[in-house]
């Protein structure tokens, strides 16, 4: 992608875990990034009204709200407390001036995999109406396999659609993250498949070896990914919003952010 489109742009915080929410703004404001991803655990520190105005008055745009979801839980009681935790997620959402709740969908609580995804299904369902009158589209986001038993039962780009194709894509879409589906060997369908209802694209890289299953992605260009294919598989798919560079690594986070975000919009303007 070219120097010329780095304004879709979007610093995912957790790039940059080290800032805190104030931080991250000042840091995208130096560098010309003009869209921040905002995570809820940084918005905790200000609180939500703070943490709002801050990005309103920086003039940074906010691709998508991160994360909601995580709706399987052994009890019925627990599985209402995830949901009333996600109609938070929306107002939080609403309040932050994006469109875009992203959902990580949970793991089961115990072996039965069919089941929790079944209360994945229902705890969509029940959540639509509610993201639906604040103007919040839900964004389903299937992670790589393995993170089936502890983040996440949805692990493919297929049953993320089939999930979203119950709604209207005004409602509920799917979000691809290169990190998480590049392995599919379906991808393509099922990128075709999601044309219309794909809500946000990420970027990262598959880095060998992987340092760490959690913290192990790294920048773009450094690892096998064919980042720039799956980029224009999404564009043919009508999406061509902002793009969220979210990268979980530990050693990228014990760097200045300064010098992170100077060479993610280096790899973003060569790889992506």
């Amino acid at each position: 992608m070219s120097q010329g489109a780095l304004d879709r742009l979007s610093l995912n915080q957790i790039t940059t875990e080290q800032w805190n929410l104030k931080e991250a703004i000042e840091g995208c404001i130096r560098h010309e990034v003009p869209w921040i991803s905002v995570w809820r655990h940084k918005i905790e520190e200000f609180g939500l009204a703070e943490s709002a105005r801050m990005i309103k008055d920086s003039g940074l745009k906010v691709s998508s709200l991160c994360r909601g979801g995580m709706f399987p839980a052994a009890t019925a009681s627990e599985r209402q407390g995830r949901l009333e935790d996600n109609f938070r997620a929306v107002e939080e959402a609403a309040e932050l001036g994006t469109d875009t709740l992203v959902l990580v969908c949970g793991p089961a609580p115990d072996r039965d995999i069919d089941q929790a995804r079944k209360w994945v299904e229902e705890g969509i369902e029940k959540l639509v109406p509610f993201a639906e009158q604040h103007g919040v589209k839900l964004g389903i986001e299937p992670l790589h396999p393995m993170y089936a038993g502890d983040r996440s039962v949805v692990n493919t780009l297929g049953q993320a659609n089939q999930m979203a194709e119950k709604y209207n894509p005004s409602q509920v879409g799917v979000v691809v993250d290169v990190f998480h589906v590049w392995w599919d060997p379906d991808l393509y369908n099922q990128i075709t498949r999601a044309t219309g209802k794909i809500l946000g694209f990420h970027v990262s890289d598959w880095i060998l070896p992987v340092p760490d299953i959690f913290k192990g992605r790294g920048m773009m260009g450094d690892g096998v990914i064919e980042i720039n294919r799956i980029r224009q598989a999404v564009e043919r798919a009508g999406y061509l919003g902002p793009i969220e560079v979210e990268i979980i690594n530990q050693s990228i986070w014990d760097r200045p952010g300064d010098d992170v975000l100077t060479e993610v919009k280096q790899k973003f303007a060569e790889h992506v």
